[in-house]
Order: structure tokens, then C-alpha cells, then sequence
């Protein structure tokens, strides 16, 4: 871990949150007082000793959702991001390793992803698509690339100008064998900071289609917590202070802890970064 890392608040405030959210996804069925499935109190019941955070419209404990709904939303914004970053990495690779017209094809390819409207795109898919959990995976990681394909670009160009690439070229070594051995292990670090940042847009772009129903129905995620409080008249019937302000502020922290660790990784790891 470099200096400059260890010099950055910011990014242990976003270790914090994502230590403290990742404990509460793993610990679900220890930590939740209730299953989340089950009706446990009145309808529309306000926070009590019994219920933390109240009830939602048939009486289910919603603390036990936000717990559990912790599990839903990190997986989703965590395999959305392996999908987009293994496609960014790919294009990243191709295109700075191999120039040419590949190069230009693969780079006006991304300038229209990153031009284009993204979400009311993913809008369309989701809704063509159906509800399913699987299907958001997909729609948010295939929409998702074109950002760490243009920053893992540039480190490759940089890398593939290194004077051990230069000498495996020489020596008649193939493309292959150079990317492998020794530009894929030059950009790995700054993958995994693309990876982050990519997780925390994941989140919020699931917690969006899951507000506008969207969503899988049979699985509990904070965006879908939102959507059933809204279409439920939470805040018509004042419950929107234990119904809607919880899952909101978790889906903020969760974003906020990826977003603060994400720009400290790639602080530390972007070598134009450190030049600036």
C-alpha cells in the first residue's frame, strides 16, 4: 500500500463504510431481529423497542429488510461492476496494445457508449428484459464499461512503450505472451480501482430501476424498499421517516464509502493522477 494511500483520510472513511455495510450483508441472519418475509407487528407501526425502525403497510419488521436488502444491493452493484470491468479491461487491452484501426474502431465505440443517454437506456432493457435480479446484473454492467475501457487505454499505451515490452517484442515473443506476461499485470492495479467506482454507480443505478419498479419483486433491495414505500403511500401516512429516510441513507453510505475508496485507489495507482 503507497504512501500517498495511507496519507488519505477519505479513502479509510470509505474502508470504514464498506467494512461496516459488508458486516451487516454477511451478518444478515444473525443481526436481523425478524425475517423479513414474516408479519411481525402492525401496519404502518412506528419505531419501538419492539420494531427499531418501525413497520412497513403489512406489518413486516424494516429493520430486518434493510439488513437483508444489504445482500441484494451489494451483490447486484458487485457483479455489475466484474461484468464492466472485464469488458473495459478487454476493450482497454485490445485497443491500446493492438492501435490502429482496432484502436479507432474500439474507441468510437466507447465515445458513443459515454455520449449517450445511459439510464433511460437501461430503463428500456430492464423493461424489455423483465424483473428479474439477473437481468439488472446485466443491463447495468453491459452499460457500464466504457469509462474504465478509455482509463485502462491510456495505461497500456503508456505500458506497451516500456523498455521490457520493447525487448519481448524483440525477441520475437507473440502478442499474446506480452499481454499476459506483461501489460495485464501493469493495469490489474488500476482495474481494481475502476472496479470500485464502478460498484458504487452499480448501486445507485439499481436503487433508480428498482425505485421505478423495475427491480426483482422477490428479492428485497433498498431501491425496491423505496419503490413499495412509495407506491404504498408512505408518505401520505407519515411513515416515511423510518420507511424511506433508512434505506436512502444506506444506499448514500453505500455509494459514499465506494466512490471515497475508489478515487483514493485511483489516486494512488493512476500514474497521471500523480503527475498532476
Amino acid at each position: 500500500m503507497s504512501a500517498r494511500w495511507r496519507r488519505n483520510p477519505l479513502g479509510w472513511i470509505g474502508i470504514g463504510l464498506l467494512t461496516m455495510i459488508l458486516a451487516m450483508a454477511v451478518g444478515a441472519n444473525w443481526l436481523a431481529p425478524y425475517d423479513p418475509a414474516r408479519l411481525t407487528g402492525k401496519p404502518f407501526e412506528p419505531p419501538s423497542p419492539a420494531h427499531w425502525l418501525g413497520t412497513n403497510d403489512i406489518g413486516q419488521d424494516i429493520l430486518s429488510e434493510l439488513i437483508f436488502g444489504a445482500r441484494v444491493s451489494l451483490l447486484i452493484g458487485v457483479l455489475s461492476a466484474l461484468i464492466a470491468i472485464g469488458i473495459g479491461t478487454t476493450v482497454g487491452l485490445l485497443a491500446g496494445f493492438y492501435r490502429g484501426a482496432l484502436d479507432a474502431l474500439l474507441m468510437r465505440l466507447v465515445d458513443v457508449m459515454l455520449i449517450i443517454p445511459v439510464f433511460p437506456l437501461m430503463v428500456l432493457l430492464a423493461a424489455y428484459l423483465g424483473q428479474s435480479l439477473w437481468n439488472l446484473v446485466v443491463v447495468i454492467g453491459i452499460l457500464g464499461w466504457a469509462r474504465p475501457a478509455r482509463i485502462i487505454r491510456s495505461q497500456v499505451l503508456s505500458l506497451t512503450e516500456r523498455d521490457y515490452v520493447l525487448a519481448a517484442r524483440a525477441i520475437g515473443a507473440r502478442n499474446a505472451r506480452i499481454v499476459w506476461r506483461h501489460v495485464l499485470p501493469g493495469v490489474l492495479s488500476l482495474a481494481l480501482a475502476q472496479f470500485v467506482l464502478a460498484a458504487s454507480s452499480a448501486i445507485l443505478t439499481e436503487a433508480g430501476l428498482s425505485f421505478l419498479g423495475l427491480g426483482d419483486p422477490t428479492q428485497k433491495s433498498w431501491g425496491s424498499m423505496l419503490y413499495y414505500a412509495q407506491a404504498r403511500n408512505a408518505f401520505l401516512s407519515g411513515a416515511w421517516l423510518w420507511w424511506v429516510l433508512p434505506p436512502g441513507l444506506m444506499i448514500a453510505a453505500s455509494v459514499l464509502g465506494f466512490a471515497l475508496s475508489g478515487f483514493a485507489l485511483e489516486d494512488s495507482l493512476n500514474p497521471h493522477l500523480r503527475a498532476r
